[in-house]
């Protein structure tokens, strides 16, 4: 009888870039990670396995979730062909107001290194979202469009804007309001580009109250991706204390081998737990 997961490690990456900085893995170690995932026989699932798990179906021992935050040009230039290589499937969490139009640009698949496009550090593509040159460092639809069609990534929301409207707003009931404009406008984007929109959405910089849970499940949101370590148990969906939030693990420029520890470590509950609490 084929062995059940316990638990579902959800793995945070940002860039896969060989531009050095914060939030970012370089092409090699992420090229290195994924190989070692595969020969060990993990399996990538999506938003609607990772739901379904949590409501307590089961699960295949070894299943995991990749995400991706924010939407980079490099998560197509670099993350896609390793994906592809390995048959796995990412969640990438879309600020819906930062992709633009235009040709697809190269990847590493389908061009030498000196063909592709210039890829900005975090703090830079910051500066050229706020200067609105999001295209030099955000994917274009066309790009989304082709990485869906390969599989590669799914593409659910990270808010329309990624404002933190608890740091703009002046009070409680201004911050619900633009929050609620944001996630119907997030919404409406990607139902109009993609012709769908999920009930999941990651929250900007991890930050979420008690407000913004309650606009976000009033905007048709009921699964939440928090910046908290950890792993996520069969059949939290019931418990109090979870309520809709999902786990991850910031994935560091490390080799497999760092990797490997991590989710031996998070694909079993009370470990996962006990790891976290020593830490801490």
């Amino acid at each position: 009888m084929k062995q059940q997961a316990r638990a579902i490690p959800v793995l945070m990456y940002h860039h896969v870039s060989p531009s050095p900085g914060m939030i970012t893995v370089k092409p090699e170690h992420f090229a290195e990670q994924m190989a070692y995932l595969a020969s060990a026989g993990y399996r990538t699932i999506g938003a609607v396995q990772l739901a379904a798990f949590l409501r307590g179906e089961e699960m295949p021992e070894r299943s995991f979730v990749i995400t991706f935050d924010d939407g980079y040009l490099d998560n197509w230039v670099h993350a896609h062909p390793v994906l592809q290589r390995h048959g796995f499937t990412a969640l990438c969490f879309l600020v819906s107001n930062w992709p633009g139009d235009g040709n697809v640009r190269p990847n590493a698949a389908n061009a030498p290194a000196h063909a592709l496009p210039a890829l900005l550090d975090h703090h830079a593509g910051e500066r050229a979202i706020e200067e609105g040159r999001a295209d030099d460092t955000i994917l274009r639809w066309s790009e989304i469009d082709a990485m869906r069609h390969a599989g590669t990534f799914e593409f659910h929301s990270h808010t329309h804007t990624h404002v933190r409207w608890d740091q703009k707003t002046a009070s409680a009931d201004e911050k619900r309001q633009r929050l609620s404009e944001d996630l119907k406008t997030s919404r409406a984007t990607l139902n109009a580009r993609l012709g769908q929109v999920s009930d999941h959405l990651c929250w900007p910089q991890g930050y979420y109250d008690e407000d913004y849970r309650e606009v976000a499940l009033d905007a048709g949101f009921s699964h939440f991706y928090t910046c908290h370590p950890g792993t996520n148990s069969r059949g939290q969906e019931a418990s109090n204390e979870a309520r809709g939030s999902i786990r991850r693990l910031e994935v560091r420029d490390r080799p497999a081998s760092w990797l490997r520890s991590r989710m031996w470590v998070h694909s079993r509950p009370l470990v996962s737990r006990a790891y976290l609490s020593v830490k801490r």
